[in-house]
């Protein structure tokens, strides 16, 4: 296990959340599950108690924790996309199983953990060293749910010219 791990707590669904995030995304395997070796709060020895795996290289634990605390937007997962294939796969992914969209590429997925599916063009548009460029690629972000990169790079091109 690495030295620095993201503890992700779940209510009873670690598994289930660590296998469809090893499906969805690249360099993503579930590693270990451990099961209780007795009786807990809210579950019984032989319970899945913890899963180890990684998310696209990150090193996680899922703890089958209970009902007691909830994932909030405070925490992210940001995934870098190259195009609007791979973009379009990961938010319908999220999406299409059981998440919900939320704003400026955003998501969360039903276990109610957020993602970020930013496109690498969002991130060059939006800081760009033109200012007005980034400011025009930023307003059209503000608008957008799952990131649409033809309207990112046509915003940062700014008005046609004739």
């Amino acid at each position: 296990m690495a030295k620095n791990v993201i503890c992700l707590w779940y209510d009873g669904t670690a598994e289930e959340a660590a296998r469809f995030y090893a499906q969805t995304f690249p360099d993503s395997a579930v590693t270990a599950v451990h099961r209780a070796p007795g009786d807990y709060p809210d579950g019984k020895q032989g319970q899945v108690l913890t899963v180890e795996f990684t998310v696209a290289g990150v090193s996680c634990l899922g703890l089958n924790g209970g009902p007691a605390f909830k994932h909030s937007e405070a925490f992210s997962f940001q995934i870098v996309t190259e195009d609007q294939t791979e973009t379009d796969r990961y938010w319908n992914a999220i999406v299409g199983n059981g998440g919900a969209e939320s704003a400026c590429g955003w998501c969360k997925d039903k276990w109610g953990l957020s993602w970020q599916i930013t496109p690498r063009v969002l991130l060059e548009a939006t800081t760009d060293s033109d200012r007005a460029a980034a400011k025009r690629a930023f307003d059209a972000m503000m608008k957008m749910k799952k990131i649409d990169i033809a309207t990112i790079e046509a915003a940062r091109r700014g008005p046609a010219r004739t």
